[in-house]
């Protein structure tokens, strides 16, 4: 509690201000102040401490209303830094246990991090109060803005959590996918490590600590996010050019090309973190689906009878493909989603090999055909060292890429035989040929060049050649796939 209570009635009108604007907003009308506690009355009170307590309890009730989502909707840039000091100020006051609290202070707290008064100002070196202690400029400016309230004493087991925060963001900044970000469950382990704080959550020095955080994780989730999304809405829109109507299922739900057009990632963004995050993670598992391209069905077309030409004998005769296969441009997005696929692959191939009995380990049971593997394939995927920085492990790693491509181009080839009355479909799978065409292109040029350079090693010519008969395999149905795509 602070010993002045006129400071104190100030910074709470400055938070009812925010609040009632904030309410307002939300709801589409102005919120009715009470009588006694409109600026002009509280200015003019001579009762200060009952003013105060009657503004405490209008405080509470505002805070009961405004969740974390509506409170960030209201930290626009814009916002006075003066206001966000003032919440800040209050949250740290008047903590609680909740997780509501802590997510609004971790809001406000991330939000002066983004938007410093001065561009630039967290970058400058900073020393502590006493002046020999190294601290950053933004854990000195919040001790400054909280130095009115009493600051929780920091165990050490919380400065050693603390330090986990480290590996966490280096762990975040890897992600390449939005798939692999929420499956990781990253977002839950870390709003786990910040309750696990207690009290300790309002110290200034932990605030420095979650700020930076959040707002690097914050700007990698949202790009990956959006990626996600616009991958999905670029499927979606595919669709709908080829007639179709029904992405995939998700939850036992049919997902429309409607709900995707429908998709507003802006907004989802700023839906409460609760609720938000079972909607990420339905958007993951339907980004999953697209990936593994599930039957689709076709939206209703009017019926009539197709045009039969009639041949010599009167027999009628099937009509040809009315359009030419065009291939679609081969985008980020696409070479994602095939990335993820290889990298599938080659892990269920992996573990099928390892877990075999090693009679029978060269022949790996794919969903349509047998995958057959030569002894230096098997050797890579049973090897150890392949994290290794040597020509044995550049070796191994290519080998288990030609080896998912071959496989990939396999599957590609024996859906689009399997789709041939099925145009939308069809063309889905072409276009993922098209796309692992172009990746099979790529790996052979650089297969050639790496085995040119370990043929120079004797001790490394075995397995030279071992590559470049796989590569051998992977140009034969490289071709096969080029020939019948011409063809379509």
């Amino acid at each position: 509690m602070a010993e002045d209570p006129k400071w104190e009635l100030a910074l709470l009108a400055t938070v009812q201000s925010f609040y009632q604007r904030l309410m307002g907003d939300h709801l589409g009308g102005e919120i009715p102040t009470p009588e006694q506690l409109t600026p002009e009355a509280v200015q003019r009170t001579e009762d200060v401490r009952s003013t105060l307590a009657y503004m405490k309890v209008w405080i509470q009730l505002l805070d009961m209303a405004i969740t974390p989502a509506i409170l960030r909707l209201g930290m626009a840039s814009d916002l006075d830094a003066e206001v966000a000091e003032a919440l800040l100020r209050y949250f740290a006051r008047h903590r609680d246990d909740s997780a509501t609290n802590r997510d609004k202070t971790d809001l406000v707290a991330t939000f002066l991090f983004r938007h410093p008064r001065v561009a630039g100002q967290w970058e400058r070196s900073g020393y502590g109060l006493d002046g020999s202690l190294p601290l950053s400029p933004f854990e000195i400016a919040l001790l400054e803005i909280l130095s009115e309230s009493d600051a929780p004493i920091l165990p050490e087991q919380h400065v050693q959590r603390l330090r986990e925060f480290g590996p966490l963001l280096d762990e975040a900044k890897c992600f390449q996918d939005f798939n692999a970000l929420i499956d990781s469950g990253i977002i839950p382990r870390v709003r786990d490590l910040k309750a696990s704080l207690g009290d300790s959550f309002y110290h200034p020095g932990v605030l420095a600590t979650l700020a930076p955080y959040n707002a690097a994780f914050g700007d990698r989730f949202d790009t990956l996010f959006s990626e996600a999304a616009n991958e999905i809405k670029d499927f979606a829109n595919r669709l709908e050019e080829l007639g179709g109507s029904i992405l995939s299922t998700v939850d036992g739900v049919e997902v429309t090309v409607e709900h995707v057009a429908a998709l507003n990632e802006a907004e989802l963004l700023k839906v409460d973190y609760a609720a938000a995050l079972e909607k990420f993670r339905r958007v993951s598992k339907l980004k999953k689906e697209l990936e593994r391209r599930p039957p689709l069905r076709r939206a209703p077309q009017p019926v009539s009878a197709p045009a039969r030409s009639v041949g010599a004998g009167g027999a009628a005769v099937a009509p040809a493909r009315a359009i030419k296969f065009i291939p679609a441009a081969i985008t980020p997005q696409a070479l994602s989603i095939e990335e993820a696929k290889l990298r599938r692959v080659e892990e269920s191939i992996r573990v099928f090999v390892r877990v075999a009995d090693p009679k029978f380990r060269q022949i790996v049971p794919m969903r349509y055909f047998n995958l057959m593997l030569s002894n230096s394939e098997v050797e890579a995927y049973t090897a150890d060292y392949l994290e290794e920085a040597s020509p044995r492990a550049g070796v191994g790693r290519m080998l288990l890429r030609v080896v998912a491509v071959t496989a990939r181009l396999t599957t590609e080839l024996e859906e689009l035989k399997r789709t041939q009355n099925s145009p939308s479909i069809w063309k889905l799978h072409a276009d993922s040929l098209v796309v692992l065409i172009d990746l099979a292109k790529k790996l052979s040029e650089a297969v050639d060049r790496f085995a040119i350079e370990m043929g120079q090693q004797p001790e490394m010519q075995a397995k030279s050649d071992g590559l470049r008969g796989s590569l051998k395999t992977l140009h034969e149905r490289t071709d096969q796939a080029a020939k019948i795509l011409a063809q379509s």
